[in-house]
Formats: C-alpha cells, sequence, structure tokens
C-alpha cells in the first residue's frame, strides 16, 4: 500500500506545512536522498506542543508531541517532494528531547516519531538508524525537535 493511501486509511490529518523559523530550506534534495530539516511538534491550528519534559510535561505528553512532529514532517515532505510515495525508505532521523537534567527517557520519546513511520512506510522501510538525546532548551519551549534523511526516489 502507499504511504499516501496508508496515511488516508489510518485517518491521520497532516498539518499544513510550518512556516520557516529561520535562513534555511525545509528540504534539500541531493543523489536521491532527502534531508530534512529540524521540524517541531506543529498542529494544524498552528499551536505548538511545548514544556521541558521531566520538569513541566511527562514522557507520554513528550512522546505524543515526537508522534505530531512525525507529521509536520510529513506534511513537509509531501508538499516539497509532490508525494509521499516519492519515498523509498527512512534513512536516519535525530531526535531532540527539551529535557530537565534526570529525565532519561529520549529513545521512548522519539519512539513517538519512528512508531508513526513505520505505521506510515511499514516496518522495514519506515525504520531508519536514529540518535535521541536530550537537550537543555529548543526554540519556543516545544518539547522535542527532529531532523533526518529519507531515500526518494
Amino acid at each position: 500500500m502507499s504511504a499516501e493511501a496508508k496515511i488516508k486509511e489510518l485517518g491521520l490529518e497532516l498539518p499544513p506545512p510550518p512556516p520557516s523559523g529561520g535562513v534555511y530550506k525545509p528540504v534539500v534534495v541531493v543523489g536521491g536522498l532527502a534531508y530534512f530539516s529540524g521540524h517541531g511538534p506543529y498542529k494544524s491550528d498552528g499551536s505548538l506542543y511545548v514544556g521541558r519534559v521531566g520538569d513541566q510535561v511527562d514522557q507520554e505528553f513528550a512522546t505524543q508531541a515526537a508522534r505530531q512532529t512525525g507529521l509536520a514532517i510529513l506534511a513537509t515532505l509531501q508538499d516539497q517532494l509532490g508525494s509521499l510515495d516519492r519515498i523509498k525508505s527512512v534513512v536516519k532521523l535525530l531526535g531532540l528531547v527539551n529535557s530537565a537534567p534526570d529525565f532519561y527517557s529520549h529513545p521512548a520519546v522519539i519512539n513517538g516519531c519512528s512508531e508513526l513511520f513505520a505505521e506510515v512506510f511499514g516496518e522495514y522501510a519506515g525504520v531508519g538508524t536514529r540518535s535521541a538525546f536530550g537537550v537543555a532548551a529548543l526554540p519556543g519551549n516545544i518539547s522535542v525537535e527532529i531532523e533526518g534523511i529519507v531515500e526518494v526516489e
């Protein structure tokens, strides 16, 4: 099943592509790879999931924020590539978690995005390499930021 059809089957709602937060391109395609810039948990109404994990918000909230970030990434990729069906596989994700110093479950938080991509693209093509770690702060106090690389046709 195509990624576009799977999104419909799952009843997922992609937000509009997030607005640019600086001087950068949202996606750059080089040699069959599409590199996407860092995305935050942008919702359809323009709001964001905000709060430091382990202090202001809990892990469940942050995992939902990572899933929403994945939806925002898909919206940008669909916009920039013309169709998510051009994506052959997820190659790499880098997840940053706005976390309190004593919060250590960064990989579990970023699973929110990884599990979404596995649902949309399948277990094989939807799961790539990944890093996840905590940072002292993220822009606008967003809970997570994710960037990555996908292979495209």
